[in-house]
């Protein structure tokens, strides 16, 4: 665990125990006002759910999984809670409010759509779903109890440099925006679950990780819908595992102009500092900005790197521990008072409509041998 102060991140050779910790949380909610409950602990951004729910103010009461080492290691961690024995018993918990919960994603629509049968809000870990079918039935669930569907989209929500280009764009500093352009490389690491690879089950690269590519360039766009003209995926290191995708990209047009291209992949090298060199460059008709999301490469800095050019100069922030996480307090609130600061709904269940689309309509790319230029 890499550790500067209170700002701190596990796994931060692996991205799927990416979990940040702010240096400037702030409450929203007065003990025990907010009660909510882990369960379904199949990958490790279930920390930084917790995370940033408890920084906000949330109590944790229960802790579930059927894997009793899960739930042991869980509670290493956030020993305030209590391990539920069954499901039935955080779902039966008048006092819980919220569940969050990190399940195999092919299985996070179910979940979802029972806790809010049983009056609960849902956050869950993305991509929200792995078929449209999945969808349609969580978008009538949400609209028939009236809970919440919320997502982790953590590439902008948990990064303080994504964060802080929000801010920029809203106050005008670039303009109107014209282009999003994102890329967002992962390491394969070492110990994945089965799961990981059977593609019925994590849906497809477009689908699990371009989703936060996909979710990023709606909000810096602020379009409500987009269209996607294009998208291909292939399988170029693992050929062992031949339903994997290690790379993926896409282009989209929003419905007020603004256009995307992105690319996905799982084949960070061994010799990078971290998980991934994600970057987004959003241009706009009087400016751009660069963020360097998560390492200064070759320069020996960590990341949360913000550079912007417009009309009046050359720009770098450097923001790690200067802003913090506010989705996660904005999310409680929203909650407790029936308001949608934090994420409409309807953009959550946008950024996962359009991903499927991508990854049922992409292009499969056939990986063949290169030829030998220099024989």
């Amino acid at each position: 665990m890499a550790n500067d102060g209170q700002h701190a991140t596990f796994g931060n050779k692996d991205g799927m125990n990416y979990a940040p910790k702010s240096a400037k949380p702030a409450l929203v909610c007065a003990p025990g006002e907010f009660q909510i409950a882990a369960m379904a602990l199949d990958h490790g951004h279930i920390y930084g759910q917790c995370n940033g729910l408890i920084e906000a103010g949330a109590t944790l009461k229960w802790v579930y999984d059927p894997d009793p080492a899960k739930v042991e290691a869980f509670l290493a961690v956030f020993p305030q809670a209590q391990a539920a024995s069954s499901p039935e018993q955080i779902l039966l918990d008048p006092d819980i409010q919220l569940i969050t919960a990190a399940a195999v994603p092919s299985e996070r629509a179910a979940l979802g759509i029972t806790a809010m049968e049983h009056g609960k809000h849902y956050f869950t870990d993305k991509t929200p779903f792995t078929t449209l079918d999945q969808l349609a039935a969580a978008k009538e669930a949400a609209s028939r109890t009236g809970r919440k569907y919320m997502v982790y989209y953590s590439e902008r929500l948990h990064v303080e440099s994504a964060v802080h280009a929000g801010r920029l764009i809203q106050d005008g500093a670039i303009g109107r925006v014209v282009q999003v352009l994102g890329t967002g490389p992962h390491r394969h690491g070492s110990n994945r679950p089965d799961w990981f690879y059977r593609i019925a089950n994590y849906g497809g690269i477009l689908c699990d990780i371009g989703s936060h590519q996909i979710e990023q360039f709606l909000y810096y766009a602020g379009c409500r819908d987009a269209i996607v003209t294009a998208s291909k995926v292939g399988n170029f290191r693992n050929s062992a595992f031949p339903e994997f995708e290690d790379f993926g990209d896409a282009t989209l047009v929003g419905d007020n102009g603004s256009t995307c291209y992105f690319r996905v992949d799982w084949l960070t090298p061994d010799g990078l500092g971290t998980w991934g060199d994600g970057r987004t460059v959003i241009l706009g008709t009087d400016g751009y900005i660069e963020l360097r999301k998560y390492t200064d490469v070759a320069r020996g800095g960590e990341g949360d790197h913000v550079i912007l050019v417009n009309h009046e100069g050359e720009y770098q922030f450097d923001v790690r521990g200067q802003i913090g996480f506010p989705f996660f307090g904005e999310l409680i609130r929203d909650c407790l008072d029936g308001t949608e600061h934090a994420m409409t709904q309807e953009h959550a269940f946008k950024a996962a409509e359009l991903c499927l689309i991508a990854q049922r309509d992409a292009l499969q790319i056939q990986v063949s041998e290169p030829v030998e230029r220099f024989a």
